[in-house]
């Protein structure tokens, strides 16, 4: 069954296109990987571990874009499903770096 808050998704984006959005005025890049994988390598932006991100949402709701990544994509799409959950997320735009950081470093 399709889900009633159709609008209420994140966008699926690539490398280049992560590259692009997060020079938004706004935008937000949030880190979801764990402390110390944030601070041995990142792409700046706030570390907000996955098991904190209910927690420290309210961090995040100054910003918009949103651009959600973690190590290889699985955490952060959970991260940003997590986060539409939530009502004062609706009207934000959230995006997900496909493939994660891996993927990133792979391409370069």
């Amino acid at each position: 069954m399709a889900s009633t808050h159709a609008s209420s998704a994140f966008t699926d984006v690539s490398m280049a296109e992560f590259d692009s959005l997060r020079q938004q005025p706004g935008a937000v890049v949030v880190d979801v990987r764990d402390e110390w994988e944030f601070d041995e390598f990142n792409l700046g932006g706030i570390n907000i571990p996955l098991p904190d991100i209910r927690a420290r949402r309210h961090e995040l709701l100054p910003a918009n874009p949103l651009l959600v990544i973690c190590t290889n994509g699985v955490r952060s799409r959970v991260a940003a499903k997590d986060l539409l959950r939530h009502a004062e997320f609706a009207d934000k735009t959230i995006y997900h770096l496909v493939g994660g950081i891996i993927e990133s470093e792979e391409n370069s």
